[in-house]
């Protein structure tokens, strides 16, 4: 590495933070964003050409099979008209009967007749649960659904009225998209960090459905409240400086969609190591599995991004985890996540004793698909336990 190759790494750092200061006051709170991954950002551009990055991305989206699984399509429509897009994996009686698939995950042992329903988290969508759904694709019915103004869902109908998005319309969305897809039967509720909220938010305003209808619950790296207290793997003076300019720098950005798309661009590189960085741990990530996960983030408007941040810092659902107490349920979360950090997850478990705690070495924010087998093996051992009848209580922490 030569003095001159690192110098021109950062200043194309140095340049990449001019065209966001260009957008007034955003380069404020972007630049302290991206300190944390800037560091790793350069060293890797002093060894990998910018041509070489292009080609291989545009590889990797060309090729990349992630994301391509497709169901029965079907709509729901939220208490405000948003229409919420979701999709539906029958059971396949022949490869529910038999087949490695079914022995690799369940052995001897028979899935509970349900219907899961996955919900994904903040700025990615259903596919975010590719490895999961391919593994219990025609031996478990499930439902994949995208948020309000994510993925193939409608733009949020009361945002486009000035209504602030709460955790509980998502809640309430959830409903509807389980009233549509999923009328009748029992049901495994499956939610990834703002999914797990939106789960947590239905069991609140209707807790008839999970005392009647819900069979078993999993949470995967996400929180029950206390979110302003996450400082993202910043120092103490980074956090304090990004929580004060962030909602407001969010609001600014949301009406000049435009020009951060432009940003986003010229600024590729840098952004898809703030990705990395926030949702992998593992140095050894699959590259396409990284390409992935930077196509869903990238996907998500920044004034879809602006509308739903408010939310999470008044997010408290802990009141609604007692409901949860008597069902078989699945706590999950990376050791290493700057994102909802494995101690909310501890924090769950506090409040349901019985359930099963497990936290993944080496783990990120998206650890379903860092680790897939690892999350997909617990979800398939859920579902055999939610079929018990009783519930089965045989929690313990991992």
């Amino acid at each position: 590495m030569s003095e001159s190759s690192a110098g021109e790494a950062v200043a194309d750092a140095v340049t990449a933070a001019a065209g966001w200061r260009r957008a007034g006051v955003a380069g404020a709170a972007i630049g302290v964003l991206a300190a944390g991954a800037a560091a790793g950002v350069a060293v890797e551009r002093l060894t990998v050409g910018r041509g070489m990055r292009k080609k291989a991305r545009l590889a990797l989206d060309a090729a990349g099979p992630y994301g391509a699984l497709r169901g029965e399509p079907g709509r729901a429509v939220a208490d405000d008209g948003t229409e919420l897009y979701y999709e539906i994996d029958e059971v396949d009686e022949a490869a529910a009967d038999s087949g490695p698939r079914r022995r690799r995950l369940f052995g001897r042992k028979s899935p509970a007749p349900v219907t899961v329903v996955f919900s994904h988290g903040y700025c990615l969508g259903q596919d975010s649960w590719h490895f999961q759904r391919a593994a219990l694709r025609g031996l478990v019915r499930t439902v994949h659904w995208d948020q309000r103004s994510h993925g193939r869902s409608g733009r949020g109908k009361g945002q486009a009225k000035g209504v602030p998005v709460t955790i509980d319309q998502l809640g309430r969305d959830l409903r509807a998209v389980i009233d549509a897809a999923a009328p009748e039967g029992p049901l495994v509720l499956v939610g990834h960090s703002m999914g797990g909220m939106t789960v947590m938010a239905l069991a609140e305003q209707y807790p008839e459905l999970i005392r009647d209808r819900v069979a078993a619950a999993a949470f995967v790296s996400t929180s029950a409240g206390r979110l302003g207290e996450v400082n993202f793997g910043l120092p103490v003076a980074g956090v304090n400086a990004v929580r004060r300019v962030l909602p407001g720098v969010l609001r600014a950005l949301g009406t000049q969609t435009e020009l951060v798309e432009r940003g986003r661009r010229a600024t590729a590189d840098l952004f898809a190591g703030l990705i990395k960085r926030y949702s992998f741990s593992s140095r050894d990530v699959d590259p396409a599995v990284a390409r992935f996960a930077e196509r869903l983030i990238e996907s998500t408007p920044i004034d879809v991004v602006a509308e739903f941040y408010p939310a999470f810092t008044e997010h408290d659902k802990s009141a609604a985890l007692p409901l949860f107490a008597d069902l078989p349920v699945l706590i999950l979360a990376g050791d290493k996540d700057l994102v909802t950090p494995s101690s909310h997850s501890e924090a769950i478990a506090d409040v349901l004793p019985d359930a099963e705690l497990v936290i993944v070495p080496d783990g990120g924010h998206l650890v379903m698909l860092e680790h897939p087998e690892t999350v997909t093996d617990r979800l398939a051992d859920l579902l055999v336990r939610a079929g018990a009848v009783p519930a089965a209580r045989t929690g313990g922490r991992t």
